[in-house]
């Protein structure tokens, strides 16, 4: 199957096999370098990731026997080129909670996001010490930790806002020379106060 849809949404019912073939590492990894860098071949994955050509050779026909990825144009006929098939993988978070490899899944790729945000700060840093982006960009970069208090609604509206934002302002600059890929790693996770465990289990004996 081959499609150039933005967002791939998994359905924990339909999609087990796909699932389960995307809990590997490495094969986020790949997936998220051909999104990342473009069309790319099993060699030149080996060279980025510290693999065997043969390892990331066997994981980028798995993810393109579940349709993650597909075959690019070749620049010459002696190795298989790949490209992502889908901007975004998508799922809702309550169908994920209902199968135990939906569970797994999401815990995996949000582990993947933070270590993708470590990478990535790492190369960041590296790119603005060594003048390879420029000076424009050292005031907007940055991470925060906010923590404000939210009802379950206003956590809904807030992603809601940053996606249609976020889309308008990706489509504003889609042909600026300017612009320049910029990991946005977005993270809402409500944490219950430490004593509401005690306080529920007092209540039920």
């Amino acid at each position: 199957m081959d499609s150039d849809e933005p967002v791939r949404r998994l359905d924990p019912e339909h999609d087990t096999d796909a699932l389960k073939a995307l809990t590997h590492p490495l094969r986020i990894q790949l997936l998220g370098l051909l999104r990342q860098d473009g069309p790319a071949t099993a060699s030149e994955l080996a060279a980025r990731t510290g693999e065997s050509s043969a390892s990331t050779s066997y994981h980028l026909r798995v993810l393109a026997k579940y349709a993650f990825i597909g075959e690019a144009e070749h620049r010459d006929g002696r190795e298989r080129r790949w490209r992502a098939l889908h901007t975004v993988t998508s799922w809702s978070n309550e169908s994920m909670e209902s199968s135990e490899a939906g569970r797994a899944f999401v815990g995996l790729a949000r582990r993947r996001q933070v270590e993708h945000l470590e990478r990535s700060l790492a190369r960041h840093e590296a790119d603005v010490a060594a003048g390879r982006l420029g000076q424009e960009w050292v005031e907007p970069s940055g991470i925060s930790d906010l923590m404000p208090r939210l009802t379950a609604q206003s956590l809904t509206e807030l992603w809601d806002t940053v996606a249609r934002k976020l889309e308008e302002l990706t489509a504003r600059d889609a042909d600026d020379p300017r612009a320049e890929h910029v990991l946005l790693l977005t993270a809402g996770l409500p944490l219950a106060p430490h004593d509401r465990g005690d306080a529920d289990r007092q209540g039920a004996s």
